[in-house]
């Protein structure tokens, strides 16, 4: 069995030690959704909304995340990101808007926890905005899709 790489000897939490992993290129690919009503899917679309433009808000909340996962979750590493892009789409099934975010860094740790932020958070943006038209929204299948560089390798989510 695989050992938590956060958690000593004692079974402490402890912040990784990166000092000795050498800088590589990583990336990191996450995505989600918010499910909700055609009626509600349709004014997010169109702009009408009263808050503003919900894609548009909600990538930017996603790129502010990124920036501050390390300030959110306790043992993460602060990492200069070298690219952080969140795209706000229509689901392909038209169940709802489909959230993505893709994220870069050169350095010793990977992003995986950056693009998981920017989607959470831009999920949670969407539904902030959208909360007066739709209470029902859900937000679903937050997941890493794909992550590159380190020592671990490379993974890729098989999707249907």
């Amino acid at each position: 069995m695989a050992r938590l790489t956060h958690i000593d000897e004692t079974g402490r939490a402890r912040m990784v030690d990166v000092s000795d992993k050498p800088v590589t290129a990583r990336e990191a690919v996450a995505a989600g959704l918010v499910r909700m009503a055609p009626e509600t899917l349709a004014l997010a679309l169109g702009g009408g909304g009263k808050k503003g433009d919900v894609r548009a808000v909600a990538e930017i909340a996603g790129v502010m995340a990124a920036k501050k996962t390390a300030e959110l979750i306790p043992l993460c590493h602060p990492l200069g990101l070298s690219k952080v892009a969140v795209e706000v789409a229509e689901a392909a099934d038209g169940a709802g808007l489909a959230v993505t975010a893709r994220v870069r860094t050169t350095g010793q740790t990977g992003v995986e926890m950056e693009a998981l932020t920017a989607v959470s958070v831009a999920c949670l943006t969407i539904y902030d905005m959208l909360k007066a038209a739709d209470k029902a929204m859900t937000i679903e299948a937050v997941r890493l899709l794909e992550k590159t560089g380190g020592a671990s390798g490379d993974f890729r989510r098989a999707e249907p």
